[in-house]
Order: structure tokens, then C-alpha cells, then sequence
């Protein structure tokens, strides 16, 4: 049987699905990242799905999200976006350590994935964490510099006030420029990826994704390896087709 587990993980709160009777045995991990005003309970459906393939699923709440909440106003979150990216890079190695000092995570193999905001988070932390085995992009940007410019300039056509001084705005840049993977896809290695978007998407730029994954399948000696799946007129919202696909990929390369 398919059990939930409330966790807190170094500070963490999070979700583990995994079979019940298997729970304290070393397993591959998935921990996957919910997306921008979401939380760890609406990734559920893909959790289950793996937890049935034999993976230990982590499903953690990212800063000010879910039991994390700080009842901020949409404006004071959506400037917390990057800080958000941040945390969950720092806490993803957090979470990793955590299951590697309980002896749960079975012949290294941990993959990591997320939707839209999580999407970035996986992508960005591909350029940090050579132990991430395999991802999963769900209308995520690989593009963190293009898409934090893009959101500068829906601010500015807005007429909103950006809450950080030059000097901070050049320090951010800095750091997304340093996470940013479409400018380091040697730290790829082949690793296995997955990306899916919609192409109607409003949110996160389709293009950022597919371009992305045209250039980098060029860096991988065996193609198939990196897959990207296109859902036409789809917009800013994982399908179950979506879900079912990577669940079975995931099955094939972790």
C-alpha cells in the first residue's frame, strides 16, 4: 500500500509517498518542487503514480508556500520569486543530506523535477549538483537571466516600483547568471531530462524550454537521453498526459 508521510527535513516541511511496507528501506529517490502560489499536497497525482513504480517521493513545501505561509500579499510574494529559487537550492541539498544520513536513497539514485517555479528550481540546480541523476521540467525556464528580465519588464510596463536598489538588482543577476543552464550546458554530463510545456503557455515562455532543448541536445552523445514534449494549445497547466509521460520516463532512466 501507497503511504503519506508528514516529514519535516532539516527545517523542510514535506510530503513522502512510498510503499508503506518498503519505507525504511534504501530506495531512488524523486523529490520534486511545486510551482509559484502552489504547495507540496497538489503533486500528489505524480507522486503516487512513482511511489507505485518503486520510488520514495519527496514532495517539500518551498518558502512562504503551504504550511510555510506568511499570509503575504500577492505583490510582496512575487518579489520573493528568486529569493524563493534560492531556498529551495539550499534546501534541496539539505533534504539530499538528510536521506543520505538515514541510509534511504538506493545506489545514489536521486532525481529531482518540479512544475512551472520548480521547473526553474530543477533546472538551475542542475548547474550546481553533479549527484542529481535525472529531471523533470514541467513548464519550467532553463533561462533564468531571459525570464527574470522578462518579469522586470512586465513590472516596469506596469508601473510598479522593483523594491531593490541597483546595487541589489545587479547582485541578482549575478546569481541567476550563475544558475543560469542554458549558459553551461557542458555541467549537462548527458544526464537524463525532461522537459514538457505547453505552447500556449502565458506564464513561463514555451520558447525558453524548446530553444533550450535544441541546443542542448547537441552536448548529449546518446540523444535520447534528453526528451522534450511539446503539448499543443496547452497553457499554464500540467496535464495528465503530462504527468503520465514523465512517470514514464522516469521509470526508463532512474
Amino acid at each position: 500500500m501507497i503511504g503519506i508521510q508528514r516529514k519535516t527535513l532539516k527545517g523542510v516541511p514535506t510530503l513522502t509517498v512510498v510503499d508503506s511496507a518498503k519505507q525504511d528501506e534504501p530506495m531512488p529517490v524523486f523529490i520534486y518542487f511545486h510551482g509559484f502560489t502552489s504547495a507540496k499536497e497538489h503533486n500528489l497525482p505524480q507522486a503516487y503514480l512513482l511511489a507505485e513504480r518503486g520510488y520514495r517521493v519527496i514532495l517539500p513545501d518551498s518558502a512562504y508556500h503551504g504550511e510555510r505561509d506568511q499570509d503575504l500579499s500577492k505583490d510582496e510574494l512575487n518579489f520573493k520569486f528568486w529569493d524563493i529559487v534560492y531556498q529551495n537550492l539550499k534546501e534541496l541539498q539539505d533534504i539530499k543530506d538528510e536521506l543520505d544520513r538515514e541510509n534511504l536513497i538506493k545506489d545514489r539514485r536521486i532525481g529531482v523535477g518540479g512544475t512551472s517555479l520548480g521547473g526553474i528550481t530543477t533546472s538551475a540546480a542542475l548547474t550546481m549538483y553533479p549527484w542529481i541523476q535525472a529531471s523533470a521540467v514541467m513548464m519550467g525556464s532553463p533561462k533564468p537571466v531571459d525570464f527574470a528580465k522578462q518579469l522586470v519588464d512586465e513590472i516596469e510596463y506596469f508601473g510598479l516600483q522593483i523594491p531593490l536598489s541597483e546595487e541589489k538588482m545587479n547582485e541578482l543577476f549575478d546569481f541567476l547568471g550563475a544558475i543560469d543552464l542554458s549558459k553551461q550546458m557542458d555541467k549537462l554530463q548527458g544526464r537524463p531530462l525532461f522537459f514538457w510545456h505547453g505552447d500556449a503557455d502565458p506564464v513561463v515562455p514555451f520558447e525558453h524550454s524548446y530553444d533550450f532543448y535544441n541546443e542542448a541536445i547537441k552536448y548529449y552523445k546518446n540523444p535520447e537521453n534528453i526528451r522534450f514534449l511539446r503539448e499543443v494549445g496547452r497553457d499554464h497547466k500540467v496535464s495528465r498526459f503530462a504527468i503520465l509521460e514523465m512517470v514514464n520516463w522516469l521509470e526508463l532512466v532512474l
